[in-house]
């Protein structure tokens, strides 16, 4: 299977495949706890494109562009795979606070998530041809990697300075901040700088989050990301002070119960309510979309593009897609209190649901370079709680496998987009990226472990009131408890979701999304983001595209990379020293 290392034409060697899995894990760990934190991720596929041409080619001095692609579709791979595990096994933890009986078993998270894994590869696989080679939609994403990857050597080695100097101020800054040297009670507690001066009101939050991984992940969304900075605007500097000021919070609270109150009463079911009516109003837009991606399934059978060499045949994505709903059937049937039938039942609709979800995110990324992970989650946990008679651990697991496969879809279609372009074998790709992404649930799954058992005082490590809130899990939660309780805040929803619907009509792609993310996301956060935003948009219009891309990108990258790792690591450290 491997090229000859002195082979001409280098493609899929031992050391690309290493250096991709080495990467894919690094970045999965950084990118879970974006997750966690900021309630979204970003892709890593520019990251190990820039660090593979440097060591492949730059190192080594044989490596090629298409090797390059090799090494970057593995990383990105089992880079994608910890987006879907961050978005909803979290909110089993922040479940089991409540309901002590809820049992948290590792190997029926690990197998439903390997089955996601397996069935967003193979049943995208077949889309390859009519989506890139016929349509040519753009996936912006898959055009910009490789960009890079066809980068010059100066280029690569100047943006791989730059991102191990990132790495170096932030875990430097982190270092700082975990050890406590700058705390100063009132003005810098718990990594926030208070912007009250002793003037503005505790209801305001005036305070702004000193992460470099918050901010940078601002530079990297420039002006995409001005949604999320708005909705945090609209919800702390707008309602909450309008709530107050027209009386529709209690009397006599102090500070803290004020702020909890308009948090967890107003502005978090009117932030789940914007989330999924803007998700929804998605879908709705996304209709011919839809329509298009399953015509582009019957042409690309009817082309018969699944049996070209370049192409992984046909028998091995069918035995790919059995072996994943048996991962899904013994997943479900592993739960206490499901039944072989309802197993049966939830393995083949959930299956279905997958296959029609993978192939909405296939004409999505392509059009947009928008997966809409979040509201179909919402839909898939309340789809299976009511097939599952409520069994909430049931429920989790299939949608667990669900966003891991979608999330594989996405990444798959860029990374085959970049290979497109830069002349890759598409077969190679779809083979290393369905035998390794499985490494990053393990990876995920490892680490979302360590955050929640490294909290610190004996509190948990993730969640509202924490440095990592985790708002995809707490939005699932909420939606999760609502069912089971039958306390679902109608009319908060409802008025939520209508202007979820109305924002997600804006020609801005996923501006809904955002906007309801920052709602019940502390002001702190979508501060330091937003300033991220605004910095990029200046450099951009000073310095142009180029430069941002050449010096901003890796920069960031490497800002937040830095963080992660440290946080990481210093959980690690806490829970074994």
């Amino acid at each position: 299977m491997f090229n000859d290392q002195n082979s001409k034409y280098r493609e899929l060697t031992l050391i690309a495949v290493l250096l991709g899995i080495i990467q894919g894990i690094i970045l999965n760990i950084a990118f879970v706890y974006i997750a966690l934190k900021l309630g979204f991720s970003i892709g890593g596929s520019a990251i190990a494109a820039i660090l593979g041409y440097v060591f492949l080619h730059g190192i080594l001095r044989e490596g090629t562009i298409v090797e390059n692609n090799i090494n970057q579709t593995i990383a990105s791979g089992i880079n994608s795979t910890g987006t879907g595990i961050a978005f909803v096994l979290p909110t089993l933890f922040l479940l089991s606070i409540q309901n002590q009986d809820l049992v948290i078993s590792l190997w029926p998270l690990l197998i439903a998530g390997i089955g996601g894994a397996i069935l967003g590869v193979v049943v995208i696989i077949p889309l390859r041809k009519q989506l890139i080679e016929i349509e040519r939609l753009r996936f912006p994403t898959g055009v910009a990697v490789a960009t890079i990857i066809r980068s010059g050597s100066a280029t690569g080695f100047d943006k791989a300075k730059l991102l191990g100097i990132g790495l170096l101020i932030s875990a430097i800054w982190k270092i700082i901040m975990i050890s406590c040297w700058l705390e100063t009670p009132g003005i810098l507690e718990n990594e926030e700088l208070n912007l009250s001066f002793g003037i503005l009101p505790a209801y305001l939050t005036p305070a702004i989050y000193l992460s470099t991984l918050n901010f940078a992940a601002g530079m990297l969304s420039g002006r995409a990301g001005l949604p999320f900075l708005f909705g945090g605007i609209l919800a702390w500097w707008i309602i909450s002070p309008a709530s107050v000021f027209l009386a529709w919070t209690p009397t006599g609270l102090d500070d803290k119960a004020l702020i909890d109150f308009i948090y967890s009463q107003m502005l978090r079911p009117l932030g789940i309510g914007v989330l999924i009516g803007a998700a929804f109003m998605e879908l709705i837009l996304n209709f011919s979309a839809v329509k298009g991606a399953i015509h582009s399934l019957i042409a690309a059978s009817r082309n018969n593009g699944i049996k070209c060499k370049d192409e992984m045949s046909f028998t091995i994505l069918v035995i790919g897609g059995i072996i994943a709903i048996f991962f899904f059937f013994i997943a479900a049937w592993s739960v206490t209190g499901v039944s072989i039938s309802q197993a049966i039942l939830v393995a083949l609709l959930g299956s279905l649901w997958l296959g029609l979800a993978g192939l909405i995110v296939a004409q999505c990324t392509g059009l947009t370079d928008i997966s809409p992970v979040s509201g179909i989650a919402l839909i898939s946990v309340t789809m299976m709680m009511f097939a599952l008679d409520g069994n909430v651990t049931a429920a989790m697991l299939i949608t667990l496998a669900i966003a891991v496969a979608i999330g594989q879809s996405a990444d798959m279609m860029q990374d085959l987009k970049t290979g497109f372009m830069v002349g890759s074998r598409p077969l190679l790709q779809q083979i290393v990226q369905l035998t390794t992404s499985w490494i990053g649930v393990i990876v995920a799954c490892t680490v979302i472990y360590l955050l929640w058992y490294g909290g610190v005082d004996g509190k948990n490590g993730f969640g509202p009131n924490t440095n990592l809130p985790a708002p995809q899990a707490t939005v699932l939660m909420s939606v999760v408890e609502a069912v089971q309780n039958n306390t679902v805040p109608v009319d908060k929803f409802v008025l939520g979701g209508v202007i979820g619907v109305l924002i997600g009509t804006a020609p801005l792609a996923g501006m809904g999304v955002l906007v309801g993310l920052a709602m019940y996301l502390p002001l702190s956060i979508t501060l330091g983001y937003g300033l991220g935003c605004l910095i990029q948009m200046m450099i951009v219009k000073k310095k142009g595209e180029v430069f941002a891309e050449n010096k901003i990108v890796p920069l960031a990258a490497g800002l937040i990379i830095g963080e992660a790792l440290m946080d990481v690591g210093h959980v690690i450290f806490k829970i074994f020293l």
